[in-house]
């Protein structure tokens, strides 16, 4: 009986902390209380609690940092699924995946853009233009892909928004791993954030297209 107490209690733990991180109380990125916090928030003991949370890293929702503490690296398992599965993919699957979605954000984002979505990419795109001048690899992955997101999320459209966040981790992996071919300057991401701008979907379709053309002869 002791056991199947224990069960009940780990599982309810189990739920409370992911009713915590789906709802977005606990952001991705977030670092969770601690251990004692959480047993006396919850009511329940420690061992309770670090049970659930070991289950939780074992899903993948929850990272444990040696000495740092315990932090959020997703919202629910399908986006674990979905991540482990890009890391596996090989660059031109991406790629392939890509030339479908962003063409997709690249269009809608031409009609539905607002001028907040326009400053979040401009600075991006700043951002991004700093880092190639310096031949900051890490910095210009970080800003790429910060750019390609908020086009998608100019495009206002939550799935489309939800897929091209799920595999921010893997462009940014293939970003890095075309090292200096990505540094080399040109204006096909300025185009795209001058068509969205102007409205224009064919043209921001078009750029969106050159982009991965170009990382395509990248590989």
């Amino acid at each position: 009986m002791r056991n199947v107490a224990r069960t009940s209690l780990v599982d309810a733990a189990i739920e409370e902390l992911r009713g915590e991180i789906t709802s977005g109380a606990w952001p991705v990125g977030t670092k969770i209380p601690s251990e004692s916090q959480l047993a006396e928030t919850l009511g329940m003991s420690r061992l309770s609690v670090r049970e659930a949370v070991r289950v939780l890293v074992h899903a993948g929702l929850l990272t444990t940092r040696q000495g740092d503490g315990t932090y959020v690296t997703a919202t629910d398992e399908s986006q674990v699924a979905l991540r482990r599965r890009l890391d596996r993919a090989a660059a031109m699957d991406i790629i392939d995946v890509r030339r479908g979605l962003d063409m997709v954000a690249a269009r809608l984002a031409a009609t539905r853009r607002t001028p907040e979505d326009l400053a979040l990419m401009r600075e991006a795109l700043e951002r991004r233009d700093a880092a190639a001048r310096t031949g900051d690899l890490d910095a210009f992955a970080d800003a790429d892909v910060a750019f390609h997101l908020y086009v998608a999320d100019a495009a206002h459209n939550p799935l489309l928004t939800d897929l091209y966040r799920s595999m921010s981790e893997a462009l940014r992996d293939s970003v890095r791993n075309m090292e200096q071919a990505v540094l080399d300057y040109d204006d096909s991401h300025a185009e795209l954030l001058k068509a969205v701008e102007d409205g224009d979907a064919a043209r921001a379709i078009g750029a969106g297209v050159t982009i991965l053309d170009q990382q395509e002869r990248d590989l």
